[in-house]
């Protein structure tokens, strides 16, 4: 391809994030409810790039530390830079304030507006739970692959852990759905199966670019701009479609999407992307990257916090959030 390559294949790799992007949101116009898009239907689509790069780096009998590396660095920036820079420019607000029932000033009109505000109300606390029971999930994932990485090695055995653990949220999440169409009455287009023929189609774009960047990166010898870095540098690529979800998201005033989108997308990395490149080979987990599994969780416990008790994340913790994750890259890449 020439000296032009990587750059042609990132070109690819950008527009096949985008059109999946784009797919997405027509998704929800034809029926996808938005929180069970945010946590079932986009990790799969955001997260695909991660599950490639796990999957032909375990081909390629590539190390598995840049697996490791690439997950935390992927989860780490997804709980923390990309929900907290939405949260400055506007706070990612759940549950507002004004939710609760809105008083009228005449009698004869007290009961629709009340109706309806009760309904838009319930809705909001139902998206709320369902951010909240993810957040749980992302701390218990974390916390069964710290356990299983004690002995700084995950074997085969432990990748069957991990990639049964995946399956079985997953199984829970199709479950929710269904209740969800069965209980609303429901019926989702059948054109849905286009977009996700099209959304197919920018995944093998993706798969193609990363394959070739891949290679490549590989190339450049054992520098940081090279093998040496490459599980940071994909890592922080592969994050760049879900700041793409969460600027849009952000913009378009859908928090509950914008929120779920990043928090749901750190199931694949944590536990399946492991998962699967530990059945090629084992991984020797890296010094450094347990602080990354403590700031994962620790972030996870603060959104927590803040959905449960006040339904939003504030501005200022949206900014310590972004702080902390600027501790954790001078930590990782700088020497000493």
């Amino acid at each position: 391809m020439g000296a032009f390559a990587p750059a042609v294949a990132l070109i690819f790799f950008l527009l096949a994030s985008g059109l999946m992007i784009w797919r997405l949101d027509v998704l929800e116009n034809k029926g996808m409810e938005g929180t069970v898009l945010g946590t079932l239907v986009m990790p799969y689509c955001s997260g695909l790039s991660n599950i490639i790069f796990a999957l032909l780096l375990g081909l390629k009998h590539g190390e598995g530390k840049l697996v490791w590396e690439n997950c935390i660095v992927n989860n780490a920036t997804n709980l923390t830079l990309l929900i907290g820079i939405p949260a400055i420019i506007s706070a990612l607000v759940i549950i507002p304030k004004s939710s609760g029932p809105v008083k009228a000033k005449g009698k004869k009109k007290a009961k629709k507006p009340e109706k309806k505000s009760s309904k838009a109300g319930d809705h909001l606390r139902i998206n709320r739970l369902s951010l909240i029971l993810t957040l749980f999930a992302v701390i218990f994932f974390t916390g069964a692959l710290w356990a299983l990485s004690i002995d700084r090695i995950i074997d085969q055995s432990d990748a069957w852990v991990l990639i049964g653990l995946f399956v079985f949220w997953q199984f829970f999440q199709v479950y929710d759905v269904v209740k969800y169409n069965i209980t609303k009455k429901h019926k989702m287009n059948m054109f849905i199966f286009v977009e996700i023929f099209m959304i197919l189609i920018a995944g093998y774009i993706m798969f193609e670019s990363i394959d070739w960047l891949l290679t490549w990166c590989m190339n450049l010898g054992d520098g940081f701009i090279g093998n040496g870095g490459l599980g940071w540098l994909s890592g922080w690529l592969m994050v760049v479609p879900n700041a793409m979800m969460a600027l849009y998201y952000t913009f378009k005033k859908r928090p509950e999407i914008a929120y779920s989108s990043q928090i749901g997308d750190g199931h694949i990395c944590i536990p399946l992307c492991i998962g699967i490149f530990a059945l090629f080979q084992n991984i020797e987990v890296p010094d450094f990257f347990h602080y990354g599994l403590i700031l994962i969780g620790s972030a996870a416990v603060v959104h927590l916090i803040f959905l449960m008790f006040f339904g939003r994340l504030p501005r200022i913790i949206g900014g310590l959030l972004v702080l902390s994750y600027g501790w954790f890259v001078y930590q990782g890449v700088i020497p000493g």
